[in-house]
């Protein structure tokens, strides 16, 4: 297995990510951030994997926050 040094998405789960986001934004900036039902209407993990996992707009959206994020 090739190592991915610059790719911060390299190992992580979209599990992983979502939790991260929440941990430092919290679900309110987080749906500011990314505009989205899941993470503004009665938000969770379970639901919002659910509807990322089918919706390869909004996973790379909450993709991008996340490379963002781990840079800075």
């Amino acid at each position: 297995m090739e190592e991915h040094p610059n790719d911060p998405l390299h190992g992580k789960t979209l599990e992983n990510i979502v939790t991260a986001l929440v941990a430092h934004f919290g679900w309110e900036a987080l749906g500011q951030h990314i505009p989205i039902n899941c993470f503004n209407s009665n938000p969770g993990i379970k639901s919002s994997l659910k509807f990322l996992r089918k919706t390869p707009w909004a996973r790379k959206k909450v993709e991008d926050l996340y490379t963002r994020m781990v840079e800075h």
